[in-house]
């Protein structure tokens, strides 16, 4: 090998050293390996600035904008409650994940799946009480195994199968023949998740899940007139088994009812009054059909997109000590709405305007953005600051949001659309009709994703153009070279340690000549081989830049690199193993 494949080889082998053992951050360690390989003239800048122009990396940060629509506006609520529903247990869980979106993957590309199904199930993990760490590499692994179940479930298959035409007709194959293996792997798959989940799936909760919120609240929620709960009992609402928050009394008009049993039927108007802590607040307040009972919060002058939810500390030189909430003029003075008071971390069973004020309590107040500025450092309060992901949902554009997403898969899949252009066009709409805000859009992207990914094509392309990969496959396939089995088995895995460092895409493509020379030079059947790195591009799963959806789901599954390397590379010797007698059991050697 050449001296800048011998680089290439250390540099990326200190990367993933790194990754391993050190607790910087993915995107510094990969990105400090890029800069090494242009300092050391492995990578020339154009180069460099090719895996930082990529069309996939684009389209992933824009399907984060058209996720964010869709949580910005319910679906992803709705999806959550009416599709995943309450599993009892954390394999149900997996498995009524698992086995969907390994379906739906099969004939649609995966990053489009995952990235409609990341706010889904990270909302259903709280409302179910599991981990989310333990739901979302199998949401990723899902997609991905259900890719290889036909030639349109990833782009590896559909530019493999157009080489192998191009080279010989009589050899392509049709849409669904790789179902003979795919369908056995997705049940493998899930399998080996249900079975290992418990001991290699990491079991980490979000840092307001460890500990208990001091700061109590009652918020107080109308039923709107087209709700609809209206008609079903608290049990058919999904109102019974909240996290973190519960149904202390509904008041009916003049009739109060205290602590509603499960068959209680709700009705137009009613008066909802829930007690929590204030992340339950938030969750409480985008639930369709209800809204809040405060009539302060209407008369807030700003749009939806630009409203948060916020908590103050009162301080002894607030202005308006001793009066109730009423009284004070709150809205009118600070241009924000009290929708709850805490005082002392108790809730305070009173209406909100017949609250007496003190210092020390605390509130949590639907305002503007510009009020946390504004108050920042003013001498009314002690505290100011704003509750994550607490604008209000935009239920009312919900099916627009669902339109766009139909109009989305339509053009992927019907019309052959690239990804790229139909998922630009959807955020574009989403925009355009105020399904999701420019601030809202922007902070939904994932920028420290989008440099591993970048990084990463960028290391690939380094492997691929120094020799490295071309002449680490030689070697190894010159191994094996005397029997077919021994050939398939050494094609799986190695375009599978390929796919771990470059692209499947890359990996696959690489591997294209090498098992052309080998079918010729042994005279077996190449389809068994073309079918095998296939497969071993597509399931990706040792990494997480191995694959587009395992980076996708690796911030919001508080993953580390070893996680994946943990459940990874034992199932991605199952896989082989299971591939390996299936595939020239299908297609003779």
């Amino acid at each position: 090998m050449e001296l800048q494949a011998w680089i290439t080889i250390v540099i990326i082998g200190l990367c993933f050293l790194y990754l391993i053992s050190s607790r910087f951050p993915p995107e510094l360690i990969l990105f400090s390996g890029v800069v090494a390989l242009l300092l050391l003239n492995v990578i020339t800048i154009p180069e460099l600035l090719l895996g930082f122009a990529n069309e996939g990396m684009a389209t992933v940060a824009i399907l984060y904008i058209v996720a964010a629509g869709l949580t910005q506006t319910g679906v992803v609520s709705w999806l959550s409650t009416a599709w995943l529903g309450r599993p009892k247990s954390l394999s149900l869980a997996q498995i009524r994940l698992m086995l969907p979106v390994a379906i739906i993957s099969s004939v649609l590309n995966n990053p489009p799946v995952v990235a409609m199904l990341i706010p889904a199930v990270n909302d259903w993990s709280k409302r179910c009480q599991f981990s989310v760490s333990q739901l979302m590499i199998p949401l990723s692994y899902a997609a991905i195994v259900g890719g290889t179940c036909t030639l349109a479930g990833t782009s590896t298959n559909l530019i493999i199968n157009d080489m192998i035409n191009q080279y010989d007709p009589s050899q392509r194959l049709e849409i669904f023949d790789l179902a003979w293996v795919g369908i056995p792997l997705v049940v493998t798959v899930t399998l080996f998740i249900l079975a290992t989940s418990r001991w290699l799936l990491p079991k980490r909760f979000k840092e307001h899940r460890r500990f208990e919120d001091t700061r109590q609240y009652i918020i107080e929620m109308l039923i709107n007139d087209s709700s609809p709960i209206i008609g079903k009992s608290i049990e058919e609402a999904g109102l019974r088994h909240l996290t973190g928050v519960f149904l202390v009394k509904i008041q009916r008009h003049d009739r109060a009812i205290p602590a509603p049993s499960p068959a209680e039927v709700l009705y137009r108007d009613d008066r909802l009054f829930f007690a929590g802590d204030v992340t339950s607040v938030v969750d409480i307040k985008k639930l369709a059909g209800l809204r809040s009972a405060e009539n302060q919060v209407f008369k807030l002058q700003a749009n939806r997109s630009d409203r948060c939810l916020v908590e103050v500390a009162i301080s002894p030189r607030f202005p308006q000590l001793g009066k109730t909430v009423r009284e004070s003029n709150f809205r009118s003075i600070y241009g924000a709405a009290i929708i709850a008071v805490s005082r002392e971390g108790e809730h305070i069973h009173q209406r909100i305007g017949d609250i007496e004020l003190k210092s020390g309590d605390t509130l949590l107040l639907e305002a503007h953005q510009e009020f946390i500025q504004q108050q920042k450092y003013a001498k009314d309060f002690l505290l100011v600051s704003q509750i994550e992901n607490s604008s209000p949902v935009a239920h009312d554009k919900r099916l627009i949001s669902l339109s766009l997403l139909a109009i989305m898969i339509f053009l992927i899949y019907f019309t052959q659309v690239p990804i790229f252009k139909a998922a630009i066009f959807t955020a574009a709409a989403m925009l355009i009709t105020q399904c999701i805000s420019l601030s809202e859009a922007r902070a939904s992207i994932h920028w420290d994703v989008l440099l591993v990914i970048s990084s990463s094509i960028v290391l690939g392309i380094a492997m691929e153009n120094s020799g490295a990969a071309k002449n680490i496959a030689e070697i190894l396939i010159g191994f094996s070279e005397s029997s077919p089995i021994t050939l398939l088995v050494c094609l799986f895995f190695l375009t599978s340690a390929f796919s771990a460092v470059i692209s499947n895409i890359a990996a696959a493509v690489l591997m294209f000549p090498i098992i052309l020379a080998s079918s010729q030079t042994l005279g077996i059947n190449l389809t068994p081989l073309v079918v095998t790195i296939m497969i071993a591009a597509s399931t990706s799963f040792a990494t997480p830049i191995g694959y587009q959806t395992n980076l996708m789901v690796y911030g919001p599954g508080d993953y580390r690199f070893m996680d994946f390397i943990k459940v990874g590379v034992p199932l991605t010797a199952v896989v082989g193993i299971v591939s390996v007698i299936l595939i020239p059991t299908i297609w003779p050697l």
